[in-house]
């Protein structure tokens, strides 16, 4: 339990993360023809339409208690009628990308915040106000988490297993064939990646991924701070 508390920082930034995640997904389909998120009351920062209330709440926190971390996580998938798109290989990868490349541009943007409100931390100190020092304090740890998170909320789901949206860009790029028989592993790839991540060899490279791109943000954070 100490634990969870300990963590309980990060809760905000995945929450918002895996909701701007499934907007973008939404967003980029009515872009390329297909209004089913808009219509269906998707394409909003209200989390209540978007909250799993398993991969939003229990796994994230299973993770942290079982492992003190958190790398699996998600939001309700956005509905998307690919029958409404012009190419439907072509825009089912638009669409399946655009997921994971939010959350790195949100990890773009928790460095900047985390720069940001470290620069103005001796400030707060010296208002030796202890409410506001713990609360900068919170702020601090939960840009500097949230820049990890969304790099593992993207890594994770660039991972070409069914149902993630890396999946999407394989099955695109199969025969049709092929690509039907793929698909239909669905909700059940869940539990293949959870047994991967079991597997030493594949949390070596999984997080090592993570970390060389993570790289590039903590380098700016230490140029800046």
């Amino acid at each position: 339990m100490e634990k969870i508390i300990e963590h309980l920082y990060i809760l905000p930034i995945l929450l918002f993360s895996v909701i701007v995640h499934e907007i973008s997904h939404g967003y980029m389909a009515l872009r390329l023809g297909d209004p089913t998120a808009k219509m269906m009351g998707r394409l909003t920062f209200n989390p209540i339409p978007h909250i799993d209330p398993i991969g939003s709440v229990l796994v994230p926190l299973f993770s942290l208690f079982m492992a003190g971390q958190i790398f699996i996580a998600w939001a309700k998938p956005v509905p998307v009628n690919p029958m409404n798109f012009s190419n439907f290989k072509r825009d089912d990868i638009l669409v399946s990308v655009v997921g994971p490349l939010s959350n790195i541009a949100l990890a773009f943007v928790c460095a900047l915040a985390f720069i940001l409100a470290h620069t103005f931390t001796p400030l707060v100190q010296q208002a030796n106000i202890e409410l506001l020092t713990e609360m900068w304090g919170f702020l601090n740890k939960m840009f500097l988490g949230g820049l990890y998170l969304n790099v593992i909320l993207a890594v994770f789901n660039m991972l070409p297993i069914p149902p993630l949206d890396g999946s999407h860009v394989v099955a695109s790029l199969l025969p049709d064939s092929i690509s039907e028989q793929y698909r239909n592993i669905g909700f059940f790839g869940i539990f293949i990646v959870i047994l991967l991540m079991r597997v030493d060899a594949f949390r070596t490279i999984f997080f090592g991924i993570i970390n060389t791109i993570a790289f590039p943000f903590l380098l700016l954070i230490n140029i800046l701070t």
